[in-house]
């Protein structure tokens, strides 16, 4: 069970992590206290976990009319989405939401390719007799 809890904990706190550094760096995104922003970083895990996929099926033609471009607005709405719902997480526009949307997916990956590069990769090996059980 542990090694299952242990990555979503490392994902969660990189995110938390990312968002901290991304309202010191945006004025426009603000928290009053830690707990909102633990909050909000687990709230963000689940909209995009959830709901996330789910828009980018409903919106799969217009990404494909931007070659992908919008998925970047599908990741702005998701922050709003999160703003909306957190009682001490503000985000003033859109904008702010969109770029500060593209720093902290980049900052958790950095985050997060050296902080996970120590973990074993789970990849899955064919086995020799041909019989997968």
């Amino acid at each position: 069970m542990l090694d299952n809890l242990t990555p979503f904990v490392l994902h969660w706190a990189i995110t938390a992590l990312s968002l901290w550094v991304a309202s010191h760096i945006f004025s426009g995104i603000k928290f009053t206290d830690t707990a909102s922003l633990i909050i909000s970083a687990l709230l963000l895990g689940f909209a995009n976990a959830i709901i996330k996929p789910l828009l980018v099926v409903l919106t799969l033609p217009l990404t494909f009319l931007t070659f992908g471009l919008f998925l970047l607005v599908i990741n702005a709405l998701m922050i709003l989405l999160v703003s909306s719902v957190v009682r001490g997480f503000t985000v003033s526009s859109f904008w702010t939401a969109f770029f500060a949307s593209i720093f902290i997916a980049v900052l958790s990956f950095v985050i997060g390719s050296f902080v996970l590069s120590g973990s074993p990769s789970q990849t899955i090996h064919m086995p020799h007799s041909g019989m997968w059980l």
